[in-house]
């Protein structure tokens, strides 16, 4: 998940890990179906300033595609053809459909073995795990899934791909053989310092750099040295009794315990940014703005939310009960969201969650009116995915409490016992559940209209569900208001 505003009064807006978290965001893993066989081979090195990515690729193929591709948030452009630079005469990297591409002048088998120059560098991506993580003091966190590849034998392949590869059949034998190599000396893999480590489907960043590592509260920190005083005080405080809190409702997280990555990317003006995800054992948050340099309570809120949003997928999303499509989204990120809202509401009783919690209703009835919320992703509408997401949890939420007094923790440790056995959460189970708790199937198709079809009026439909559920609002001038 992640979130960028351009002043600390704008409209929040945040993006859905659909391939692989945020996750997140941020982001599920991808599942696909491959045959066994021998790897393509990636070896990433930093000499210096200098980055390349080798490639040894394990068959002929006139076009490999990049399966993360997600766009850059701001422009919705790709970021590889910019960033990267092929040195092997004749090969091409480009845009091809709705992926990035390695392809040959002249159609033929691209060589089997490819060089690249790699410029990282800051950059928010729409959909997936940003590609680097850039430190102030010039360490540098590279998101070991972005180096995956797979043979097509056409560009018009390539351009038939869907967004969504949750469950498709791809060629090739699976994710690359990737192996990481810092001339100055070893490099940060999965909390332990290797100097050259070599993993298939890592699922992480690595740490290329002297960042201090610090341990406690049972979160292992890399803390970016530039970062805001209070903004790192405030994470080594708080993340540990959020994730408290979480453990005490459901239970203890998958993974032991997690490491914090946090990056800095600088003062720029007129900006307030919070930026993250969370993989298995790691959650990564990149912070950047003038808007955060000072605790004023706004930011302090944000902080807080954010942090809380990010830490709820270790028990929903990617590290707990994940969603089945990227068109779901909504299951994991909106729930996080009210998992985090009453989280901070049970820690800190000033908190302002009905403020939080309208802003969700508000930024529904925006992002989804006369779209359809599960093609959100392709629109790069991913805030339907959260807002909405959460909206809809609160009407469960609501049916809950109104036939037994329990709360969204309560749904959700429903659905870790009848759910969970596969770790997925689908929307046929989510919505089924909500059947059973409301026992009124009308729920259900309202949801269903609002992600598949599209209603002209969705604070009309949000109204509907909430007096039906017993979510406490008025309706004001055909605005929802809560309670």
């Amino acid at each position: 998940m992640s979130f960028r505003t351009p002043n600390l009064l704008s409209v929040l807006t945040c993006a859905v890990l659909a391939l692989g978290a945020c996750t997140a965001s941020g982001a599920e893993p991808v599942s696909v179906i491959r045959a066994a066989g021998d790897r393509v081979e990636a070896a990433v090195l930093r000499d210096g300033d200098a980055w390349t990515v080798t490639y040894r690729l394990n068959e002929d193929a006139p076009v490999w595609a990049f399966q993360r591709s997600a766009l850059l948030r701001v422009g919705r452009t790709p970021w590889r053809p910019a960033w990267w630079e092929v040195q092997t005469p004749g090969v091409i990297l480009d845009r091809q459909g709705r992926y990035d591409v390695l392809r040959t002048v002249d159609g033929s088998p691209v060589p089997r073995e490819v060089r690249i120059i790699m410029r990282p560098q800051a950059g928010d991506l729409e959909a997936d795990y940003d590609p680097a993580l850039m430190f102030s003091d010039g360490t540098v966190a590279l998101y070991s899934g972005q180096f995956d590849v797979v043979p097509l034998v056409s560009v018009e392949q390539a351009r038939a791909l869907p967004l969504d590869l949750n469950g498709i059949d791809l060629p090739g034998t699976g994710p690359a053989r990737v192996r990481w190599h810092d001339r100055a000396g070893p490099v940060l893999f999965k909390g332990e310092r290797i100097a050259e480590p070599v993993e298939v489907d890592a699922d992480t960043y690595v740490l290329f750099g002297q960042a201090q590592v610090r341990s406690g509260s049972g979160v292992t920190t890399v803390i970016d040295p530039g970062l805001p005083v209070w903004l790192g005080q405030e994470l080594a405080g708080f993340t540990p009794r959020v994730m408290g809190y979480y453990a005490e409702r459901l239970g203890p997280s998958a993974g032991g315990a997690p490491t914090l990555m946090v990056s800095w990317t600088g003062p720029t003006e007129r900006l307030s940014s919070m930026g993250g995800s969370v993989l298995p054992g790691l959650i990564s948050m990149n912070f950047e703005g003038e808007g955060v340099l000072d605790p004023d309570a706004a930011a302090l809120s944000r902080a807080r939310w954010f942090i809380g949003h990010e830490a709820a997928h270790f028990w929903l999303g990617s590290n707990g009960l994940r969603y089945e499509f990227a068109r779901d989204a909504w299951i994991t990120e909106g729930g996080a969201d009210l998992m985090a809202v009453r989280a901070i509401s049970a820690i800190d009783p000033t908190y302002d969650a009905r403020a939080e919690l309208q802003r969700e209703v508000d930024d529904c009835v925006t992002y989804a009116t006369a779209k359809p919320v599960a093609t959100a992703g392709e629109r790069g509408d991913n805030r339907a995915y959260y807002a909405c997401g959460a909206v809809w949890a609160m009407a469960f939420e609501a049916a809950k409490g109104t036939r037994d007094e329990g709360d969204w923790f309560d749904v959700i440790a429903d659905f870790q016992r009848n759910e969970g056995s596969d770790g997925v959460l689908s929307r046929e189970e989510w919505l089924s559940a909500l059947t059973r708790t409301a026992r009124d199937p009308s729920l259900r198709l309202d949801i269903e209209r609002m992600l598949d079809q599209g209603v002209g009026d969705p604070g009309a439909v949000i109204g509907r569900l909430f007096q039906r559920t017993g979510v406490a609002h008025r309706v004001e001038g055909g605005k929802v208001v809560l309670g």
